[in-house]
């Protein structure tokens, strides 16, 4: 068997099992519909448990680059949607539906200590002016968060902080300019269409099936930036899959375009890890949003704007002049709570909660 698992290469077994398999499903060695090897087999072959193979097709499955048939076993799914990932996908926007807006479970007493904490260590530190694109402690913050729940190798100088992801929008109207054909999901949100029309740019609307864009109408797009919500995008609930995340990425790498990749809500897309983003395809045409308002509460105005390296010497050109428009203090304080690991600890106590309402 050509996979092999490298007991001190750094990374998991159960991760490095993983990508070899989504390698060859999305080279076309496996291609859709094709039976993976049995779980016993590839454990007994590669000298690992079973239950480590069994978290490798988890999430494959979990970013549709699999499907698990009852009975019968795995099966590459890599290139559409099936009957068998239709019903996990529901389950999947159900959780998330029922994550949004709760805020029974926000460990309030932690955010309050840690509230607390930042007044006493960083003392008259609160009063001094935030750097424009957002204080260090927290860019440093979300990189390090980033590597840990997304994949994402991004420096702290990638980051940009603003008041929520309007805000963001408008910067990224500014910085790819207003000449460029804005692309959006159709149906979108449609506050992403309005905030880019206010700030000058035309929008062209792109209709949607069950997995994402239709293709053919992706195809004869002219736009120079497309802007998709990859999971669950409302108002249409849809989940791009793992195929449509590549054409995505191919279809910017192709056209020399950019890719706004909104990853809002995304943190409960997953029963067991989260999946694949477009910025990892192609990280340097995608430009990754995200909002804390989602994740944690809607009164934490603070979102993230991750640019991909070529675009950073233009920022500087064209938009470093701004001032940061998220108070000092609420910075550190997202900082700190970050660092000492309760937002993951948040995150994974409502994951929790969510399969086991929907056992």
């Amino acid at each position: 068997m050509k996979y092999r698992i490298e007991k001190h290469a750094g990374e998991s077994a159960y991760l490095q099992l993983y990508k070899q398999l989504r390698q060859d499903i999305v080279g076309g060695v496996l291609p859709p519909g094709s039976r993976l090897p049995s779980k016993r087999l590839l454990a007994e072959e590669l000298g690992i448990s079973v239950i480590t193979v069994e978290h490798a097709y988890a999430l494959l499955v979990d970013e549709g680059y699999a499907e698990s048939r009852p009975r019968s076993g795995y099966y590459a799914a890599f290139g559409g949607l099936s009957g068998g990932t239709a019903p996990r996908r529901a389950a999947l926007e159900e959780m998330s539906a029922e994550a949004a807006g709760r805020t029974e479970d926000f460990p309030f007493s932690v955010l309050a200590k840690t509230m607390r904490a930042v007044l006493a260590d960083y003392d008259r530190r609160i009063l001094i002016k935030s750097p424009n694109a957002g204080c260090p402690e927290l860019r440093g913050a979300i990189s390090g968060y980033l590597a840990r729940s997304r994949g994402l190798d991004v420096a702290p100088e990638q980051i940009i902080i603003g008041s929520g992801a309007e805000y963001l929008y408008g910067l990224v109207v500014q910085l790819l300019g207003r000449d460029r054909l804005f692309a959006l999901e159709d149906p979108c949100y449609e506050k992403i269409r309005r905030v880019y029309e206010a700030n000058g740019a035309a929008c062209q609307l792109l209709p949607m099936s069950e997995d994402g864009i239709l293709s053919r109408e992706l195809d004869a797009c002219r736009a120079g930036v497309l802007h998709v919500t990859p999971f669950h995008s409302y108002p249409s609930g849809v989940t791009a899959s793992a195929a449509k995340r590549h054409e995505y990425a191919a279809w910017a790498r192709e056209r020399g375009a950019f890719i706004v990749e909104d990853d809002y809500d995304a943190e409960f897309a997953s029963l067991t890890r989260q999946i694949e983003t477009v910025f990892s395809l192609a990280p340097e045409r995608v430009l990754y949003l995200n909002t804390f308002s989602k994740i944690l509460a809607p009164s934490m105005r603070t979102g993230f704007l991750v640019l991909p390296e070529p675009l950073l010497e233009d920022y500087a050109r064209k938009l470093d002049f701004y001032s940061c428009t998220v108070p000092v203090y609420d910075q550190y304080v997202l900082a700190e709570f970050i660092n000492a690991g309760h937002l993951e600890r948040y995150i994974n106590r409502r994951r929790r909660k969510l399969r086991e309402k929907n056992r």
